[in-house]
Parts: structure tokens; sequence; C-alpha cells
């Protein structure tokens, strides 16, 4: 291998003329829809506290005076948008880049572009017809197929993922995952299986949503029951041959239950020896000014783009990814 360092573009330039293609693609979209194109900071002085997401740290501080500082660099424009929401913006959306420690690889790059967009009076069924609406042009495809949790999980395992326990996780996870991972987080067991077990599978299907999680994987989204009297997160995620595209909510709109989680998932950190992250007070004071009824999704652009070119490599997408090792 070269020592020579690599300055030229790592995505052939074919790639990132299909990539502005797609990209102006999504902008006719929502000039049609009268959705407010929006820009919102990347730095900031909170972070997200999914345990799940660790965020990347940063360092500005104000050269002559003040005591402004910024430590991070948001994973997601999720909060500052909802933030214009209470405002009064109306539907938005945002294409803008996004940052995530330690994930890099053929699906991953620390830094990454993401699309994200919200819709008042919509919930998540609705807004999933809506993602479809825009994505499955963009890929070739001409239907997607719907799939609650439970559905998923029952088929590929013969399992009832919302009542199954840790024990019950485990003995199944052996039976399909060489692997000696350990852990007492039911949820960290679920997620292993939809991962290495049930999202492979559904590669076959072309474009799958997924929809009605666990309450306890709500993340920012609100929790009703289903029509068998489970309580489930009103969310769903977009899968296309396999690969994660999209992930979206029925936004949850309490100040007081946000702050609740905000705390949960701190004490979460704190037992898997992860890192405290500052609740955004911002946020949760635009909740209690009132943010409108609304449902909201994020899509991945570099996956996106993968999926219509055909690659499973994310270099063959971004002019200058992070270099493997």
């Amino acid at each position: 291998m070269s020592d020579t360092p690599q300055w030229n573009s790592a995505a052939p330039i074919e790639n990132l003329r299909r990539r502005a293609a797609i990209i102006a693609a999504i902008r006719a979209f929502f000039v049609g829809k009268d959705v407010l194109e929006v820009d919102t900071p990347v730095m900031s002085n909170a972070a997200v506290s999914d345990p799940y997401i660790d965020t990347i740290e940063c360092r500005y501080q104000p050269l002559v005076g003040g005591d402004v500082e910024m430590k991070y660099l948001q994973s997601s424009p999720e909060y500052a948008m909802k933030r214009l929401l209470a405002s009064g913006s109306g539907p938005i959306y945002q294409i803008s880049k996004a940052f995530r420690n330690g994930e890099v690889g053929r699906r991953h790059n620390p830094e990454f572009s993401m699309l994200e967009w919200y819709r008042p009076g919509f919930d998540h069924r609705q807004l999933m017809t809506e993602v479809a609406e825009l994505l499955l042009p963009l890929l070739g495809l001409s239907e997607a197929v719907e799939y609650s949790y439970a559905q998923v999980f029952k088929t590929h395992l013969g399992i009832d993922p919302h009542s199954a326990c840790v024990a019950e996780l485990r003995t199944i996870a052996a039976e399909h995952i060489d692997s000696n991972y350990e852990d007492d987080n039911r949820d960290n067991w679920l997620n292993l299986l939809m991962s290495h077990v049930i999202e492979p599978r559904l590669a076959s299907e072309g474009a799958v949503f997924v929809y009605d999680y666990p309450a306890s994987q709500a993340a920012l989204a609100k929790v009703s029951e289903d029509a068998q009297g489970r309580a489930v997160a009103e969310r769903f995620e977009l899968f296309v041959h396999g690969v994660e595209l999209a992930n979206g909510y029925h936004e949850l709109t309490d100040a007081t239950e946000q702050a609740r989680r905000f705390e949960a998932d701190n004490r979460q950190r704190g037992e898997e020896n992860l890192p405290q992250r500052p609740v955004d007070d911002l946020l949760i004071a635009a909740l209690e000014n009132g943010m409108p009824d609304c449902a909201g999704v994020a899509v991945g652009i570099d996956r996106l783009v993968m999926q219509a070119i055909g690659t499973d490599n994310i270099a063959d997408v971004i002019a200058f990814p992070l270099p493997l090792a």
C-alpha cells in the first residue's frame, strides 16, 4: 500500500453527480409540498443523551470576554428544529451535516449528511406514507411493505418482543449469533437480534417499514397502546434491502416526560459506564412553551445514495470520508 496521502476524491465524480441530483430532487419535492427549508447550528453546549449515540466533543470559547461555550457537534438537527416548530415555523425540513463518534465502516462515517423533516398534524403512520412518496421513486421502487415490530419478531424468531425476558432473548441469540455478548439490558438484546438476525432477512423484501416499537425504545416518540393493549412507541424505521435508511417518530410534546426521559438516559449511561450528557434545557423550554403535535423523520443521505447507485461502501458516495486504518 502506498504511503502517499490520498488527496483526490474517494467517490467517483459520476457518483457525486448522482448524489447532487438526488439532493436536488429532495429539495424540489419539499418545494412542491410548501415545506420550509431551514438551517440550524451544528455546535451546541448540550448533547443527545441517547445511550446508543456517542456525541463528538468540540471546543469553542470566545477569544475576548463572554462565557458562552460550545462543546458538542450535533448528532442530529432535531432539538433545534423542534425549537423552530415551537416558534411557529410550520412544516420544515433540513439537509445538514451530523456527527457521531466511533461510527466508521462500510456503512458509517463519523461526519455524515442527514435529511430531517417535521410535519405538524401528522402521526407516524401518515409520515410513513410521505417517506415512501419521496424515497421510493429515488430508489426505483414502487411499493413498501409494512410490519409491526411484534410481527417481524414473531415471523423470524417466534417470540413476542414486548414480553420476552432477558433469559429468553439470550437463549435465542445463542441459536443465531456466534458471540460471547453478555448484558442484563433487555433492549440491548432486542437491538442485537434486530440488527444481526432480522434486518438481514428483510433484504429480500425491498423496502420495509417496521413500526410500533417497544415503549422502552420510545426515544423521543409518543407512547400509546396497540390493538393487543401493549404499550408501544409511535415510531418507525425504513429498511431498504436490509439497510436502515430512516427513523421516524410521532413526536413527544410533553416537556415533563421529555425531561424524565433525559434523566433515564443519563441513568442508563451511568450503569453502562458511559459519559453523562448535559440536558438541552432550550428544548425543554420550547416544549413547555408549546410545540405542535407533529411527526418527524431522519433519513441518512449517504445511505440513500448508496442504495440508489447499488454500492455497499459509503466511500463510494462521499468525496472525502474518514480514512480507514
